[in-house]
């Protein structure tokens, strides 16, 4: 897998130099020639650094960027779905075909592509706890002793550092507490998904037991690693709702109770068909899961801007320049 690195300054302007030098004349687009392309995402920095790759093939393929739109999930797809945005390159399939069939559906929109493949999600404790109380399922919190080791606001239920509402994980999440009768003894908490990510760091590393939601990519498990400071808890059997059953068993036969996702591009379909090469663009190009969360983990230590992210972007092109070559020529002949 390649692994994204960074480059000091002079390193990384020569390379990013180099690149540009390789593109060629006959690879080169006229500004804007293709019109404009209006991106929109989730309004999570962490999601942007994706689209940013996807946004920079556009616009060497000719056409001029709008500033990406930062809508919340249900929005973004809304958008794409009347015409009010061309694209989204954060769509998670299956955990948002419910937003998808919303906003108008295939009817509306196409899925493409797989930008980004193995995008996993699901229940973690930190290690410790695990180990002296031999908890491995998320059921064993149906006993009020063991859901009281992660109560953090003293009304004697375990407190679980959830999905805010509208994500999509927040619906399964909600479905497993009836599914798994833990209702009683747990509370799903909805707060701002990366501020509760930090609580959970910073308490972990006060030494408390930790109860939360998370998925890849993200730093999240960059900082507590699954399998050495925090553990998955499996669940008793697979509960989903109706619009998103899917396996949700690891390749070791542990169930940890949600699908694996692929994270897609969605476009309208009017912009598809006008603009075959964007389309032919859309399916071609993909970032292994390893180098979003390389990434991610970028923004976790302080390279935080909308500016850095385009940055990790463009070092990501270079670094695979030849391939990112490639796409764009597919997407180019499927233009012609």
């Amino acid at each position: 897998m390649i692994t994204l690195k960074r480059l000091h300054r002079t390193g990384r302007l020569t390379v990013l130099a180099l690149a540009l030098i390789g593109l060629g004349a006959s690879s080169a687009a006229i500004a804007g020639d293709k019109g404009t392309a209006r991106p929109a995402y989730d309004g999570l920095l962490e999601g942007l650094f994706q689209t940013e790759v996807v946004n920079i093939g556009l616009e060497r393929l000719g056409f001029d960027l709008e500033k990406v739109k930062h809508l919340d999930i249900p929005a973004m797809h809304v958008a794409v779905g009347q015409g009010e945005a061309d694209f989204v390159a954060v769509h998670w399939q299956p955990l948002q075909n419910v937003y998808f069939d919303k906003a108008g559906g295939t009817s509306a929109m196409t899925k493409l592509g797989a930008l980004v493949e193995g995008a996993g999600q699901g229940y973690l404790i930190d290690s410790a706890t695990a180990k002296a109380h031999g908890i491995t399922n998320i059921e064993q919190l149906k006993d009020p002793e063991i859901a009281k080791i992660f109560d953090t606001d003293q009304d004697g239920k375990a407190d679980l550092a959830g999905c805010p509402p509208g994500w999509g994980c927040e619906r399964v999440i909600e479905h497993h507490l009836d599914a798994y009768g833990l209702r009683d003894t747990v509370t799903h908490n909805q707060g701002q998904f990366m501020v509760m990510a930090a609580d959970v760091v910073s308490r972990h590393g006060a030494g408390e037991p930790v109860l939360y939601y998370t998925y890849t990519p993200l730093w999240v498990s960059q900082v507590l690693r699954p399998g050495d400071q925090v553990e998955w808890l499996e669940v008793p059997f697979t509960s989903l709702p109706d619009d998103a059953k899917e396996d949700t068993n690891l390749p070791d036969g542990r169930n940890i109770g949600f699908s694996v996702n692929t994270i897609r591009i969605i476009a309208n379909n009017d912009f598809l068909a006008e603009h075959p090469d964007a389309a032919r663009w859309f399916e071609l190009v993909s970032i292994p899961i390893g180098d979003v969360n390389d990434e991610n983990y970028q923004i976790r230590q302080g390279e935080d801007s909308f500016e850095d992210v385009r940055r990790h972007a463009e070092e990501w092109i270079a670094q695979n320049q030849e391939m990112f070559d490639g796409w764009l020529a597919g997407a180019r002949n499927a233009g012609q």
